[in-house]
């Protein structure tokens, strides 16, 4: 199914850059082949070349983990993952030949393990498109002190607003939409048809790579009765004063638009003293919330948050979907605000689903085509292939990726 994308997804890149062969490097064989299309060589022997190299990082070092969800004794989602960790350097051509219409390249390369976190080569310079949306809060009742009613929409503007700060991410607010109106089995959530939220309709909706979700899970106070203004509590209070601290813990969850999958899963959690005054905190995020100690770990909270959401994007390549395909012109609903220029070339996927399994996540199997981009529009681009796309089967819904 998905294996060949999570193959190319994540074997893309290996840097040949690196100045020292360290003690760990071992020298491995790798081959790669393409197809030669209209007699260009050059295009072919690139392509076989990459292929080669990414031959080597999986020999090199593979991580393959296989997560499945069963429920009630069925398999409702599984989700296979293959990365690798490799530098190549030295890398030397050691055979070469044609047969028939593919060129088959094998080439000897010192790997040794990567120290970085993860390279993925152009993908890196593009604005991966990023829908933040509305958390759910499990207990709304605990959200009465200090007016706190918002925190479902609020706290998402915030990861919004940091992360367009940081600008390497284009950002799409979509605070008011929620994934999860059941929190308890967040974040997988059965529909009236048995399957899992479709995270894919959203995703298609507002137009983005990627779905940031989450549930805050607790947001109440340690001693409700620290807050009681009955004659009571007052006294309680003065014999035995009671704890003013507020808890926050909050699960954060970040899903593939394309295929629904889960990509990161956090829990986060801190406490803080709300030591706001009456009528002073008037809303999760206002002033006087983030004058509370709360509130300044909370704020630390969402810087973290924000942290994480960048590290686990960096990694990913960009995708973005097809909206139109006449003859050899390709449209893609991305465009100069993700970064794209003339002179691009995104690699093709078709889309599929089975009519046995329609809500299964679809399947990405590599067109073995590229898209050379010689229009480029803030919010869409246009691109030629070289065969008419009939030809080739690529059509509205199919996906265009860079690494």
């Amino acid at each position: 199914m998905t294996l060949t994308a999570s193959l190319r997804s994540l074997l893309a890149t290996l840097l040949l850059l690196t100045p020292v062969v360290p003690a760990s490097a071992v020298v491995l064989e790798g081959t790669g082949i393409a197809t030669i299309r209209g007699g260009d060589m050059d295009t072919a022997r690139e392509e076989a070349h990459k292929a080669a190299l990414r031959d080597v990082a999986l020999q090199y070092d593979a991580r393959i983990r296989s997560e499945d969800t069963v429920e009630e004794g069925r398999i409702t989602n599984s989700r296979l993952t293959v990365a690798s960790s490799a530098r190549a350097r030295n890398v030397r051509v050691i055979d070469e030949r044609q047969v028939g219409n593919a060129l088959r390249i094998t080439l000897k390369a010192e790997v040794s393990e990567d120290a970085g976190n993860c390279h993925v080569g152009e993908a890196a310079s593009l604005k991966k498109r990023v829908a933040v949306t509305g958390f759910t809060v499990q207990h709304p009742d605990q959200t009465r002190h200090g007016r706190l009613d918002d925190a479902g929409e609020v706290l998402p503007q915030m990861i919004q607003a940091r992360l367009q700060a940081q600008g390497n991410l284009q950002v799409l607010k979509a605070a008011t939409t929620q994934l999860y109106p059941d929190v308890t089995n967040a974040p997988t959530a059965r529909q009236f048809d048995n399957r899992l939220t479709n995270v894919t309709q959203v995703a298609r909706e507002l137009g983005a790579q990627f779905v940031v979700a989450g549930v805050i899970r607790d947001i109440g106070v340690e001693a409700p009765e620290a807050w009681g203004s009955s004659v009571l509590h007052k006294i309680g209070r003065s014999l035995s004063p009671s704890s003013r601290d507020r808890r926050f813990i909050a699960d954060l969850m970040i899903f593939d638009g394309f295929s629904g999958s889960p990509v990161y899963q956090k829990r986060y959690d801190t406490s803080g003293q709300w030591n706001a005054g009456v009528g002073e905190s008037v809303g999760f995020g206002s002033i006087g919330f983030l004058n509370t100690g709360y509130g300044e770990a909370v704020g630390g909270l969402v810087d973290q948050m924000r942290d994480d959401i960048q590290n686990a994007l960096s990694c990913q390549p960009f995708m973005t979907r097809i909206t139109r395909v006449d003859g050899t012109r390709v449209t893609m609903e991305s465009g100069a605000t993700s970064g794209l220029r003339p002179g691009d070339t995104l690699a093709l996927y078709r889309s599929s689903t089975h009519f046995d399994s329609l809500g299964a996540t679809p399947e990405l199997k590599d067109a073995d085509i590229e898209v050379t981009l010689d229009s480029v529009f803030p919010e869409y681009a246009n691109g030629l292939i070289p065969q008419y796309g009939a030809l080739e089967n690529i059509q509205r819904g199919d996906i265009a990726i860079i690494w």
